[in-house]
């Protein structure tokens, strides 16, 4: 590399070597993971899941089986945003983690509903059936669980490390720490000359002078 305080500008090894640094530094470890990547698509799902229970209650009460039922799944659709705004909002795998358990929670929520549903009296001419919703239920359920114990994984992982890649091991700026160290340099004792080395050596070569 060439040395600053000569030439004043890097070399083109220097230049590259940044580079470097700046493409596998913090900018490599902001990358999503696979599972940040999932837990957003979940969040996205949850938002579109909850404005369809709050705007289509009736339709998805029809469907499901649960006729009657319309302020719970309006309540549960509010519940379904509110889990999907947290999980888009959070941009740690630390901050996201509770808000995918969250679903995790409501998902056994839904499934304990729709149980209850299925195993009570069902009207005559009804159209849809809580076991079919149940299903699709459990499927998601599935990936919360997945994603969130990946999540949590990852923010555990998060805290047991520590990320350097943003510091340069100096106490300061180059501009400041350049030439600091010659205040506190010792020559190591063995590379020091001793004067009588060099008094033999000057008579050396005063004889071959001679």
């Amino acid at each position: 590399m060439a040395n600053l305080d000569l030439t004043h500008a890097p070399s083109r090894l220097d230049r590259r070597t940044r580079a470097l640094l700046r493409h596998v530094g913090p900018s490599a470890m902001s990358r999503p993971s696979a599972a940040r990547k999932l837990a957003r698509g979940l969040g996205w799902f949850s938002i579109a899941l909850g404005l369809m229970e709050l705007l289509a209650a009736r339709q998805l009460a029809r469907a499901t089986g649960m006729q009657g039922s319309e302020a719970l799944l309006r309540a549960y659709g509010l519940r379904e945003i509110a889990s999907g705004c947290g999980i888009l909002a959070a941009r740690r795998p630390q901050a996201a983690a509770p808000w995918v358990w969250g679903r995790v929670a409501g998902d056994a929520l839904d499934a304990a509903t729709l149980v209850a549903a299925a195993a009570g009296p069902r009207p005559p001419g009804e159209e849809g059936h809580p076991l079919v919703a149940l299903a699709a239920v459990g499927s998601v359920a599935v990936l919360d669980v997945a994603c969130a114990r990946a999540l949590t994984a990852e923010a555990q992982a998060a805290r047991t490390s520590t990320d350097y890649s943003d510091r340069s091991g100096l106490g300061g700026s180059p501009e400041a720490m350049r030439g600091a160290a010659l205040a506190t340099f010792e020559q190591p004792p063995d590379m020091r000359s001793s004067p009588r080395v060099d008094s033999s050596m000057a008579g050396e070569r005063l004889s071959m002078a001679r």
